[in-house]
């Protein structure tokens, strides 16, 4: 199922939002936050599961869909523009500056500083 552009945001989106409308999220609890930050939560649990127990390439990727899928839904579901608050962040971002910590790279306010 795609719109045209699967590289398309907008196309995307639309894709989530039918599925909402498809199971009638919004009127049966699909919609609510603290339910989605769970799902979520349970999404995060098994991307981590895919690196930690070795799964292959295309688990990992299905998992880190189902993540996106759900983060779509709960822009939907919250009523903002997930691609306006990305590039607000990455702008934000991009001003940053890194450090090391324990021996990876953080990019962060660093507010303790």
């Amino acid at each position: 199922m795609n719109d045209g552009n699967q590289d398309s945001f907008a196309a995307m989106l639309a894709a989530v939002q039918r599925f909402h409308d498809k199971h009638d999220l919004k009127n049966h609890g699909g919609e609510e936050l603290v339910y989605r930050v769970a799902l979520m939560a349970e999404e995060l649990g098994e991307i981590s599961a895919c690196i930690t127990k070795g799964r292959d390439r295309e688990a990992l990727a299905e998992e880190c869909a189902d993540l996106l899928i759900l983060l779509m839904g709960t822009a939907i579901s919250a009523d903002f523009a997930l691609d306006r608050a990305f590039w607000d962040k990455m702008e934000a971002l991009m001003k940053r500056s890194s450090r090391m910590v324990a021996g990876r790279i953080r990019v962060s306010e660093f507010r303790d500083s």
